[in-house]
């Protein structure tokens, strides 16, 4: 304690502990001294000085490191700090300094949330590997009133899904298409589109539609699906242009 303008005045632990130490050290050096001046020849030369030794190992004791910053902060220290250097550099070298660094960065994010949006989430399955039916069977008349189950609750990728199986498994059942297990949305559309000329656009934009929610990340809406819908119709109502095209040839025979 220090009497200060007649106030008592704590001194700090530390500052207090640091004096002793520089004290101990300087009676270490002053023996160390009387070592070497005693007697009466040359004096003593020591490989290591130790008035330095004995104040390192006082100073190591841990009552002088209660306050040092721990081994996390030390690297947050030092992380930030290289980053801060990392930012400088590229300041430095980017026209414009800080400024152009940080326009450089907004514009890299546009971009890339641009290509985001418009090519939708990365799909893991390629879209031709992948069976448009399950194991299952089903009918063309189960998967239509699946679709508008999903399409009353207002689950427009399900009942697009639906959708699109209900036109392939009709085209099934009319023997337009073979039923081949395992065939995918594009193959079924590239098949029938041949069959039905007329509709070879519309089949081709339903397998993509399909594609797009079912592999691709993309959301469909109610108007997608209404148009799958007058597809369906469509397809229902049209003649194929097989039986056409055989009847021409009898008829040539």
């Amino acid at each position: 304690m220090s009497l200060t303008g007649g106030v008592l005045a704590a001194v700090p632990a530390a500052h207090t502990a640091t004096a002793s130490a520089a004290r101990f050290a300087l009676r270490a050096g002053h023996q160390a001294l009387a070592l070497g001046r005693s007697g009466d020849g040359p004096p003593v030369t020591v490989p290591r000085d130790p008035a330095r030794g004995a104040a390192r190992r006082e100073l190591s004791k841990p009552m002088y490191h209660e306050n040092d910053p721990s081994l996390f902060q030390r690297a947050l220290d030092a992380f930030w700090d290289w980053l801060n250097r990392l930012f400088d550099r590229a300041a430095t070298a980017t026209p414009g300094g800080a400024l152009g660094l940080v326009v450089v960065v907004l514009i890299v994010v546009a971009v890339l949330a641009a290509l985001w949006w418009r090519l939708g989430t990365p799909s893991r399955t390629p879209a031709s590997a992948a069976p448009l039916f399950g194991e299952r069977p089903r009918t063309a008349a189960d998967h239509r009133a699946t679709a508008e189950a999903h399409a009353a609750q207002g689950h427009w990728n399900q009942a697009v899904q639906e959708r699109v199986r209900a036109i392939v498994r009709a085209l099934e059942e009319r023997a337009l298409l073979d039923a081949r297990p395992g065939r995918t949305a594009d193959e079924a559309a590239a098949e029938a589109g041949r069959v039905l000329p007329d509709h070879a656009d519309g089949l081709c934009s339903a397998a993509r539609e399909f594609d797009d929610v079912t592999y691709g990340g993309r959301d469909a809406s109610e108007e997608t699906y209404q148009r799958l819908c007058a597809l369906d119709l469509g397809i229902e109502r049209a003649r194929p242009v097989l039986a056409d095209h055989s009847a021409r040839q009898g008829d040539a025979g």
